[in-house]
């Protein structure tokens, strides 16, 4: 039963409460807004004060699950240097090495291949949300359709990029592969370390935050109500049905529907209402590089760097360089030596990147799943509830189309394909 159902009649208008000012909820919004409902989004802090504001930017559609064959025996490699481009410090924390192993568990190409049935249309979809968005709400966030390139350093980085890259190709997507010499020549500022790569050419990129404001001001037009600073602590229910939400102030907000999106910080709520998420904050960082003499080389297109999976991202008067993966729990301490690795790596790919300080530095925390697929649809066992978290690295990416699934199932009654499905973790 959709929540406008639920409410009294087809035509009524439900209310919709949406926890979580990132990407993900303001784009459930936005979409519910638009679609006629009476939505009030609320945010412990300020919109984007996560992963939506310091992400790479970029909109990469269609590519595999983290979950690869071969992954694991990479991670183990990595995963106690801290300057690697995967950290896992040493720690007591039974809930992470269980994620971990339930992570190697689907690291075969069984699991990737259907996956990819999943995400391939997904992706497909994404995009076409982001074209609609960016042109009818006239989002001023440097939006670009360029694509990117995928940088290798390696031969053996440069195979893995090609087999990825047929992988993609079979879902609709038309990635091309490049020599050393042809990267060479379409982006002048990579070093000869550069073997080759993959230039990517559905990708966008854009500035995050900037989209997510634009977003946000498209949504409260619509009639969606934005508060900051509000922090939702529990969500009511009586009799199998979310009825509202409680607030750290001791104030209830009533509703019909109550959407979960506030990323790794979902869990708790989710738990209190019976379900258990395979959900672990995965750190990632930033660092801002002034586009200048002694700065940043001027990037014609985004790029990542393969072996070291830090994107560089041009925005305005700055390179994005942005990346890694950190499993320390839920913390915000920004360990110089990750922050570090970000330009360690670039410089080997960009030997003119220089020693201008950084106008920005950052860390934030993404939603990783063991399986590598978003977690989108119902909660199960407690009616007018959904979640929409465990996007990963691609929060920005599956943000508009999330947002549009979740107010087709809410309003309508349209389901969500099962893999996606928080159900699908029993």
């Amino acid at each position: 039963m959709s929540a406008a159902t639920a409410s009294g009649g087809a035509r009524s208008a439900p209310r919709v409460v949406v926890v979580g000012g990132g990407v993900v909820g303001v784009s459930c919004a936005y979409y519910l807004a638009r679609e006629g409902a009476r939505v009030l989004l609320l945010e412990r802090d300020r919109l984007g004060a996560g992963a939506s504001f310091g992400n790479a930017g970029t909109v990469s559609a269609g590519h595999p699950p983290l979950n690869a064959p071969g992954r694991l025996r990479k991670a183990l490699g990595q995963m106690l240097d801290g300057q690697s481009p995967l950290y896992v410090p040493p720690r007591w924390d039974p809930a992470l090495w269980r994620w971990l192993l339930d992570f190697a568990r689907h690291c075969t190409l069984q699991h990737v291949q259907a996956s990819m049935r999943v995400m391939g249309p997904l992706g497909h979809d994404a995009l076409a949300h982001f074209d609609r968005l960016i042109d009818e709400e006239a989002i001023d966030c440097e939006y670009r359709r360029q694509g990117y390139h995928d940088v290798c350093t390696s031969y053996e980085g440069l195979r893995e990029a090609r087999r990825e890259a047929l992988l993609i190709r079979e879902h609709g997507y038309h990635p091309e592969v490049l020599d050393g010499h042809e990267l060479h020549r379409r982006e002048p500022v990579l070093g000869h370390a550069v073997r080759g790569g993959v230039f990517y050419p559905e990708a966008r990129t854009l500035h995050p935050i900037r989209f997510l404001q634009g977003l946000a001001a498209a949504a409260s037009a619509r009639g969606a109500a934005i508060r900051e600073g509000v922090e939702v602590v529990a969500v009511l229910q009586s009799g199998g049905r979310a009825g509202g939400v409680g607030l750290r102030s001791g104030a209830v907000e009533h509703a019909d529907a109550v959407i979960l999106a506030t990323g790794p910080y979902s869990l708790e709520l989710a738990r209190r209402l019976g379900a258990r998420l395979p959900v672990q904050p995965g750190k990632g960082y930033h660092r801002d590089v002034p586009i200048r003499p002694g700065g940043a080389p001027r990037l014609r297109i985004a790029c990542v760097l393969h072996e070291s999976s830090v994107f560089c991202t041009p925005m305005g008067d700055v390179v994005r360089l942005a990346g890694t993966m950190e499993f320390s729990g839920t913390n915000h301490e920004m360990r110089p030596a990750r922050l570090e690795q970000l330009t360690r790596a670039a410089r080997h790919s960009m030997p003119d990147l220089g020693h201008v300080a950084p106008v920005s530095e950052w860390c934030g925390l993404r939603p990783m799943t063991s399986d590598g697929l978003p977690i989108i649809g119902r909660l199960p066992g407690v009616d007018g509830a959904w979640v929409a978290t465990g996007h990963g690295m691609l929060g920005l990416t599956l943000g508009p189309v999330t947002g549009s699934l979740i107010a087709g199932d809410v309003l309508r009654g349209e389901a969500i394909v099962p893999e996606l499905s928080p159900a699908r973790f029993g």
